[in-house]
């Protein structure tokens, strides 16, 4: 039995001594034999991405197809396109991933139903082909095993078995309804793309498995969500960690530390509002009665220490301000926090580092690598091994059980989260995750500063108008900030009071004899060993953007 061909666009030519009124016919039914297949390709792609999510209840929510195919196309992504991602849709970066995913899926699903009308296998193969891809996705982590496999190869088996016997149905009706279309129906010269659309108990029969299909798909999908939600819920592990007080405890920030001027960033970041910038597309639920932290490599006593180990060791206070490297200038992606945690140099020090050992390699319990420079951890400076983060256990979110803060670095290369194991070794011997893409492999925070009042584009009335904002250069310090109108003269502004070199800055400036119309505020900042803010534009990669920030504002 021969069915339309998925390609065809216009109806057949009419035959001689055929009636021009069998035209639309036709056209009709074209269009329901499409419509149906693109039906049932789409339901049996529901029901594949239903057996997938399943089978990842079982084998970890990380080898689900999708979220596979996605870690493995961040991983693939050029930094240039990264970029753009996080500049773009910022903290969303990740659900537009995964949505254009299930689009591309959607739309391959369909096309598998229009050839499935024709040629049943030719449509299962595409599923078997994503299933490919998906296996191998997932198979492509560092921290996977053979099981990571099995959702994407159940899922790719389950829809094209699906897809083979909804399209028979389809093909099954479309014969009837030719059958019952008496002997014009059977007219020797008439092909399938000229039959009535399917109709009867057959057709009803395809309607019902179809729409049967997708209702059990979405059931047994949202169930697998659950099933692996629920395997992998460590809420109640957390809430049950009880921390201790701080053998270290830092001094509360001096309150003149932040000016008090509406909408300028609070002083203190709030765990919900602390930016979030890393390559996980599920978050890593780690039961901490079963974590542990490795040390070793050039070390003289290679370390394995439990959470309540690392709990019962000296835990000091830390106020940090924390910057992510892809932040554009004027950016949004940094934030300050009180971490509590054990030492970091100590516990190296208790390893006991051997020469030649100039790198600390923080991996992930995602597999992440983050590669540190080993002086900045052992050179004084207070460096932890973060437990909790403004007066409460770890957020999911941010590492719970642990993540490592080295200040004067971007996150990238001395914040690992979700930390398992700590490697001491050598530049030369290993690239971390982000090394191997181009990024600097030291990360030193350059020196930045940001108008925060007034935002961009508002307006304000004439007369003196408080312009306000945050700079940073952590682990050296803010000495001056500096703030001039339509690129006239630089101007000092008032430092708010000093919370430490670990911290941001924040500022004011009152502008005087503001007139109407537009304006154009700069803000420049130096550093406390008297560098002054690049006004060069450079973007995130390889190593941190520069330039001075700039906002315009109408004045009114």
């Amino acid at each position: 039995m021969s069915g339309v061909s998925t390609s065809e666009t216009a109806a057949p030519p009419l035959q001689p001594g055929r009636p021009a009124a069998d035209r639309p016919r036709r056209l009709r039914s074209l269009a329901a034999r499409t419509a149906a297949g693109a039906a049932v390709g789409l339901a049996s792609a529901a029901m594949a991405l239903a057996v997938g999510e399943l089978t990842a209840a079982l084998t970890g929510a990380a080898s689900a197809p999708a979220i596979a195919v996605g870690s493995a196309a961040i991983d693939l992504t050029p930094t240039a396109l990264k970029d753009y991602a996080i500049r773009t849709f910022g903290t969303n970066d990740k659900p537009v991933l995964l949505g254009g995913i299930y689009l591309t899926l959607a739309a391959l699903a369909v096309l598998a139903g229009l050839l499935a009308v024709r040629r049943p296998w030719a449509g299962a193969a595409l599923f078997v082909g994503f299933a490919g891809i998906g296996a191998w996705a997932a198979l492509s982590r560092s921290t996977a095993d053979p099981s990571y496999a099995l959702p994407s190869l159940a899922a790719g088996a389950v829809g094209a078995a699906v897809l083979v016997r909804l399209a028979a149905g389809l093909n099954r009706a479309a014969l009837g309804a030719r059958h019952e279309g008496g002997p014009e129906g059977r007219d020797e010269g008439r092909d399938e793309s000229e039959a009535e659309p399917a109709h009867g108990p057959a057709r009803r029969r395809v309607l019902i498995a179809t729409g049967a299909t997708v209702a059990f798909a979405a059931g047994a999908g949202c169930g697998g969500r659950a099933l692996s939600t629920a395997r992998s819920d460590i809420s109640g592990a957390r809430l049950a960690v009880r921390l201790p007080p701080a053998a270290r405890a830092a001094a509360p920030p001096p309150a003149a530390a932040h000016p008090n001027v509406g909408g300028l960033s609070t002083f203190t970041t709030s765990n919900a509002d602390f930016y979030r910038v890393d390559t996980a597309l599920t978050l890593p639920r780690i039961d901490p009665g079963r974590w542990s932290l490795r040390v070793h490599g050039l070390v003289d006593r290679p370390l394995l220490i439990s959470f309540d180990e690392l709990l019962r060791r000296p835990l000091e206070e830390m106020d940090y301000t924390l910057s992510c490297v892809s932040n554009e200038v004027g950016g949004p992606y940094l934030g300050t926090a009180r971490w509590l945690g054990a030492s970091l140099p100590a516990l190296l020090r208790e390893a006991g580092v051997r020469r030649g050992a100039d790198q600390l390699v923080g991996r992930s319990q995602d597999g992440m690598t983050i590669g540190t420079p080993l002086d900045a951890v052992l050179d004084g400076r207070q460096a932890l091994l973060a437990v909790a983060m403004n007066g409460e256990t770890l957020p999911v979110a941010h590492g719970f059980p642990c993540r490592s803060l080295v200040p004067g670095l971007y996150g990238y290369a001395s914040a690992t989260k979700w930390l398992v194991d700590l490697e001491v070794t050598s530049f030369a011997a290993y690239d971390p995750y982000w090394v191997k893409r181009g990024w600097d492999r030291t990360g030193a925070v350059r020196t930045a500063s940001r108008i925060e009042i007034p935002a961009g584009f508002a307006r304000v009335p004439a007369g003196t108008v408080t312009v306000a904002g945050t700079a940073w250069a952590t682990h050296r310090g803010i000495s001056a900030v500096e703030v001039r109108v339509d690129e006239g003269p630089w101007a000092e502004a008032t430092l708010a009071a000093d919370a430490g070199p670990d911290l941001w800055r924040q500022w004011t400036y009152d502008w005087t004899g503001a007139r109407p119309g537009n304006h154009t505020l700069q803000v420049r900042a130096t550093d406390t060993s008297g560098a002054v803010q690049p006004q060069a534009r450079a973007t995130p990669f390889p190593s941190g953007s520069t330039g001075w920030h700039n906002t315009v504002v109408t004045v009114i």
